[in-house]
């Protein structure tokens, strides 16, 4: 089952014509990661801090069905999936909280690497990722 993340489009979130600018609503995915990782017991100071495994986005893409405001209250569904024994994918589809049902506003996808930091070398993912891949997947 999706992990679900819940927000308020901000002000800053927007543009100069008054929408979402697209790094933002990835900036905003990037919460609904973290809030996810949370959500697994993941101690997220240690994670983002960790010598021996770190896991960057190498990939990112969006994209807008519909412009989204400042006051639009969303739901962001977001289900990772395993793609090698050292990469994942995590979809996010992006949906009015007004109307969940409808077709998405946005959908946004990242790719991302376990690597060791010192050598930059892939290394397999760690257990814990693991299981929070299995915790949010369909």
């Amino acid at each position: 089952m999706p992990f679900s993340y819940s927000r308020t489009i901000r002000f800053a979130d927007t543009d100069a014509a008054g929408v979402v600018y697209f790094a933002n609503l990835l900036s905003i995915c990037h919460e609904a990661y973290e809030a996810s990782l949370a959500a697994t017991g993941i101690e997220l100071q240690t994670f983002f801090n960790n010598p021996r495994v770190a896991i960057p986005i190498v990939h990112a893409s969006i994209d807008f069905f519909r412009p989204l405001f400042c006051g639009d209250e969303v739901a962001i569904a977001l289900t990772p999936r395993s793609l090698t024994g050292d990469r994942f994918e995590i979809t996010y589809l992006i949906r009015a909280t007004s109307m969940p049902t409808e077709r998405p506003l946005a959908k946004a996808r990242t790719e991302h690497v376990s690597i060791d930091p010192q050598p930059r070398t892939r290394q397999p993912l760690t257990p814990e990722m693991i299981h929070w891949i299995e915790s949010w997947s369909d």
